[in-house]
């Protein structure tokens, strides 16, 4: 099973089961930056069905082994459920649940349905603003690459840097946001 195939079969899964969803990770990443390889499926889901993550388990079962322990997770601070393949070779499934953080929430409301080539069908994604955003919050080195990378391929012109400065204001990263553009020159006069 390939990291695409995995994907679509946990899409194919939420929506079976009706729960709204939106891959993030490396597959956002690609899809708005430089795309770059992994060998997991980072998905958000709206949990608020009490079984919606049992009955999106169960859906893989055969499939997707999930660890029994669900997980708090430091960086989004939300809830994690961490899924190994059963076929080889081994690609992890992280379900990330959606919870009540603002910025989450608005992220997950504003999500838009893209083709995405690389999975060979639409798939629900954040939008470009607030994957940088997030990227900038997670602030882990790959993550500010990220950051930049869908900043520099975006370029100024799609991207709302009025909502980028904001959130980055409201989180207090607004400093690394500021030094990313500097970076990238241009892009370097974002309206306050």
């Amino acid at each position: 099973m390939t990291v695409n195939e995995l994907a679509g079969l946990v899409v194919n899964a939420c929506e079976a089961e009706g729960i709204a969803h939106m891959l993030t990770g490396a597959f956002a990443v690609s899809y708005y930056g430089v795309p770059r390889s992994t060998q997991d499926v980072d998905i958000v889901i709206d949990s608020s069905a009490p079984a919606a993550f049992n009955q999106l388990a169960a859906r893989l079962h055969g499939h997707v082994t999930f660890d029994p322990q669900v997980q708090f997770d430091t960086l989004t601070w939300g809830r994690r459920h961490v899924g190994t393949t059963v076929l080889r070779p081994p690609l992890d499934v992280e379900l990330f649940e959606l919870f009540d953080d603002p910025f989450v929430r608005e992220q997950f409301a504003r999500r838009t349905r893209v083709a995405l080539s690389s999975a060979g069908r639409s798939l629900w994604l954040p939008t470009a603003e607030d994957l940088i955003i997030q990227k900038i919050r997670w602030g882990r080195s790959k993550d500010i690459d990220d950051a930049r990378d869908v900043l520099l391929v975006q370029g100024p012109a799609k991207i709302d840097l009025q909502r980028v400065c904001r959130w980055c204001s409201e989180h207090g990263t607004r400093g690394v946001l500021d030094e990313i553009l500097l970076e990238l020159g241009e892009l370097a006069s974002p309206t306050k």
